[in-house]
């Protein structure tokens, strides 16, 4: 993802983001990889369709892109969810990674909110990526809809962005220590994956024993 946001830039982060607004595409490291692209501290200069700048301007087109990108995918998961309605969710939600029980999460989400729920989700991590749909499926008035979207993904890519830009020149440290995280992360999966293996074999070798059993 690094490498496609310091080859093709603004059209990159526009993209990305734009998914982010229906189906999780990291708009953390999206945003916060741009702004460091932008402060000119990394060997590559961010891309702004051909222009290769840094510095406030580069900045601005970082969060442009973002904000344009991810509210363009925040009307279109709106416009999923208003007609295609919960039967759509209960079929196809799974694409979007939007579980039942990730669904009435938000269904709760949204009667302790209210319409202020679209705010609160846009600058909530990975539950930002799980509103315009149930927003649409809810019947959230499109105008106010896109208003809270607009001011909640504004603030986030902002933020993120200046945070990227503040992490600048300590990016490939920061990069580099982070991967023992991600190596942490991989063993805890390798390990969850062998234990629920393990419990596989156990329960087949368990009913057939049941079976086998006098009656």
């Amino acid at each position: 993802m690094t490498s496609w946001l310091a080859h093709y830039g603004v059209i990159a982060v526009f993209f990305l983001m734009m998914i982010d607004a229906v189906f999780p595409a990291a708009s953390e490291l999206v945003m916060v990889y741009g702004g460091a692209l932008a402060s000119g501290a990394l060997a590559h200069r961010f891309d702004v369709l051909g222009w290769h700048a840094t510095g406030l301007g580069a900045y601005a087109a970082v969060v442009a892109a973002g904000v344009l990108g991810y509210q363009v995918g925040a009307v279109g998961g709106w416009w999923i969810g208003d007609h295609g309605g919960e039967p759509f969710v209960h079929r196809y939600g799974r694409w979007f990674h939007l579980t039942q029980a990730k669904f009435e999460r938000a269904e709760r989400w949204f009667a302790r909110w209210s319409d202020w729920a679209v705010f609160v989700g846009r600058i909530t991590p990975v539950a930002r990526s799980f509103v315009s749909i149930p927003a649409g499926v809810f019947e959230s008035p499109f105008p106010r809809y896109n208003v809270l979207t607009l001011a909640g993904n504004s603030i986030w890519c902002l933020a993120l962005a200046a945070a990227g830009w503040a992490l600048g020149s300590n990016w490939d440290t920061f990069h580099k220590d982070f991967r023992w995280v991600e190596y942490a992360v991989v063993a805890g999966i390798l390990v969850a994956a062998a234990y629920w293996a393990l419990r596989l074999r156990r329960t087949a070798t368990i009913v057939p024993a049941d079976d086998d059993s006098p009656r």
